[in-house]
């Protein structure tokens, strides 16, 4: 498999910046991967937080688990900064694995040339 395609599939379906990394391009790859962790981080402490406060809610109210019960403390949970933090979180992680992919690609093609300028040369060479 050629380098654009290896660097584009591991950015791609296993995690944003791997494909830079296996590229020996490290700073690109962490700094991609850094940032996809801490924005997955941040939307997990936030689900976690809502959970336990809608938990509370609802044992607050009796402790009763219904439909109507959970939907009341969902909406009372609920905020727009909490909102805005999650969407940007998201975003920012969507943005970072196309970004991912697409720097991976690029930077896999010109190790692609490379090689076959070097192969060419050897080649001529050889002759």
């Amino acid at each position: 498999m050629n380098n654009s395609l290896k660097g584009a599939f591991l950015s791609g379906l296993v995690f944003p910046g791997l494909g830079q990394v296996v590229l020996k391009h490290y700073k690109r790859g962490v700094v991609i991967m850094l940032t996809v962790l801490v924005s997955l981080s941040v939307i997990v402490i936030e689900a976690v937080q809502k959970a336990f406060t809608i938990l509370e809610k609802i044992e607050s109210e009796g402790g009763a688990i219904d439909m109507n019960t959970i939907s009341n403390a969902v909406t009372q949970v609920s905020t727009t900064s909490d909102s805005l933090i999650f969407s940007f979180a998201l975003l920012l992680i969507i943005f970072c694995w196309i970004i991912g992919v697409v720097d991976a690609f690029r930077i896999g093609k010109k190790k692609d040339i490379e090689q076959q300028s070097t192969s060419q040369v050897s080649n001529s060479k050889g002759d």
